[in-house]
């Protein structure tokens, strides 16, 4: 796996539960919906009756999944998430949302198809999580763990490498945190085959301004914002200033790291 710059821990809502990082999530790089696409690729292209959408977040990833479903049902330990999602997945009909756990969720009055999980299973318990999973997909249903992640590339300015390393990490330390993949015999004992576990690369366009909104809400800059009592405007300003000679000449081309799981259920 690629390097990524969250807290190695179990998610508490405290974690993500403000309305600045919610209001943040809703505007992040739609890069939910490639996912998807590959997906239908590599394992199928069928249309879904229910799916679930664990750790929705502001409601992207329930936004691309209900492109192969019906129905999607969003969860999130974050209230503060759930109702920005309801916002951004404005369709009551094609949508419910909850806050929950992944591992402990509402008594559901249906099994689900499919199930995606995108940038959770840093923060969940693993065998909690899987048998939780187990209890409420039907069988040959699949679950889709995916992550992606801003890398330290930038098309065309090598420049980005070295104000990312030199520059950003030194200010916003990334702290520990366990890489290791989910294994072919871990899944197995839940009752999940593991289908394919792949990487990937996209590509996303920021003006500066949007650039800085996005890496204002990556989880290490709010680590030292709420942690060190930093004023958002204070680190705002630190960005524009830094990274003003990387966006001369206008947008600028940042590629994103990522990876898809591709899980089957068996009975």
């Amino acid at each position: 796996m690629g390097k990524r710059e969250d807290k190695e821990h179990i998610m508490d809502s405290k974690d993500f539960d403000f309305q600045r990082i919610a209001e943040g999530y809703k505007k992040r790089p739609f890069l939910h919906k490639q996912v998807i696409e590959r997906f239908k690729e590599d394992v199928t292209s069928r249309m879904f009756t229910n799916g679930l959408d664990i750790g929705c977040g502001a409601g992207l990833s329930s936004k691309a999944l209900k492109t192969i479903c019906r129905h999607v049902t969003g969860t999130d330990i974050s209230g503060e998430m759930i109702t920005v999602a309801r916002e951004v997945c404005a369709n009551a009909e094609e949508y419910d949302f909850f806050v929950s756990s992944a591992e402990e969720l509402p008594a559901f009055e249906t099994r689900f198809d499919i199930v995606s999980a995108a940038g959770v299973v840093q923060w969940v318990d693993k065998d909690l999580f899987l048998k939780e999973m187990s209890s409420v997909m039907s069988d040959h249903s699949y679950l889709l763990i995916y992550d992606f992640w801003i890398s330290d590339k930038m098309k065309e300015c090598s420049a980005y490498t070295t104000w990312w390393h030199d520059v950003y990490l030194k200010e916003f330390p990334r702290p520990f945190r366990n890489e290791s993949a989910w294994t072919k015999e871990e899944a197995a004992q839940y009752g999940f085959l593991m289908k394919d576990q792949i990487q990937h690369e996209m590509e996303y366009e920021f003006d500066q301004d949007s650039f800085i909104e996005f890496m204002m809400i990556q989880s290490n800059v709010n680590a030292k914002i709420e942690g060190d009592k930093n004023s958002v405007q204070a680190v705002r300003k630190w960005f524009e200033q830094s990274t003003a000679p990387l966006f001369q000449g206008g947008k600028k081309a940042v590629i994103f790291t990522g990876y898809s799981w591709y899980m089957e259920r068996f009975s």
